[in-house]
């Protein structure tokens, strides 16, 4: 394991220990663990226990108008990464600006896919393929609210090109461009909100070829009932000689309270085609890899099981389909996930 980002912690943790009269300072975090049993064609099919996370928060106030967070996750592959590092000047609800290490405010899913915050064990097919998982960027981020109206404008290094757009994470620059973006959301009625979010930067080395991703969603959220409807969209701009690559999927969701149980079911759909990237891409030999065509779908059901309220047992099973193809890969998952 990388030592240097676990004594970082440490050293910043130590250093908020005996914090100035006027500072707050808290700390809190989750764990999760999962098992997984599939058919033969599932990534899983001997069954296997494993994907252990953790993630640790520090976050607080200082003289009411600055504010900052930590988050660092953890895995059983040995992986320490951080998830967010900002430090925040906001002097009212509806304005809020970060500098540093933010979750990028695209859609509903990416900022609420912790493990306690998600209902769904496994990420769903479009949050999965159209950009990173737990995508996140270093810039500077404005964002605020009203009663009705949510709003939020970014300025980052944005995604670099890479075989396939969930492996475009990165946290430097690879070119001289900038990624931008927008999010806005109206609440129509009380817990029903819609949004849409655009993001755009030039993703390859030289600068020159743009990616394109918008989204738009619903939610409605009300005393024991959960629905969210998620539409993501990605063009590509490829070489010449190259069509645009193009992908799109929907996500829907929603959930029941029914005491402590709350029944779950979720249906999700991805279309993805790319001739220039895929499998051998090659960005310092800028050699196209073999092509992307993805047409697959998947119900998910299962419930949540909350005996108390920092603590989740989750149980599901999935139903994938290919259209092109007949594949035996469904897959039965059970998490244990916990807040604190």
């Amino acid at each position: 394991m990388n030592r240097k980002p676990v004594l970082l912690v440490v050293a910043f943790a130590a250093a908020l220990a005996a914090p100035p009269a006027r500072a707050q300072l808290q700390v809190k975090g989750y764990l999760s663990f999962h098992y997984q049993d599939g058919e033969s064609q599932s990534y899983s099919p001997y069954g296997d226990f494993g994907n252990a996370r953790a993630g640790v928060f520090f976050l607080g106030l200082i003289e009411r108008v600055f504010d900052y967070n930590l988050e660092v996750s953890f895995d059983s592959h040995d992986l320490v990464e951080m998830q967010e590092a900002w430090v925040g000047y906001k002097p009212s609800e509806a304005f809020h600006v970060k500098l540093g290490m933010y979750l990028v405010p695209f859609g509903v899913y990416n900022t609420a896919s912790r493990p306690y915050q998600t209902p769904l064990i496994r990420t769903p097919l479009p949050q999965s393929a159209l950009y990173p998982e737990s995508w996140r960027d270093l810039g500077v981020l404005a964002e605020g609210k009203s009663k009705i109206f949510r709003y939020a404008v970014y300025l980052g290094n944005g995604l670099r090109e890479a075989a396939d757009l969930g492996s475009g994470q990165q946290f430097g620059d690879n070119n001289g461009n900038k990624a931008r973006g927008t999010q806005l959301a109206l609440e129509l009625s009380r817990g029903f909100e819609v949004g849409v979010s655009y993001s755009r930067n030039r993703f390859d080395d030289a600068g020159e070829r743009s990616l394109d991703l918008w989204g738009a969603h619903a939610s409605w959220t009300s005393q024991g009932f959960r629905f969210l409807y998620e539409y993501d969209r990605a063009e590509i701009e490829n070489p010449a000689g190259f069509e645009k690559g193009k992908a799109h999927g929907h996500l829907v969701l929603g959930s029941l309270s029914w005491g402590e149980f709350s029944p779950v079911v979720s249906y999700q759909q991805l279309d993805y085609d790319d001739a220039y990237h895929g499998a051998d891409f090659s960005v310092p030999l800028a050699g196209a890899g073999a092509g992307i065509v993805l047409a697959e779908s998947r119900w998910t059901v299962g419930f949540v099981f909350t005996p108390v309220e920092a603590v989740m047992l989750k149980l599901e099973y999935e139903f994938n389909r290919e259209k092109r193809a007949e594949i035996n890969n469904d897959l039965f998952l059970a998490q244990v996930a916990l807040h604190f």
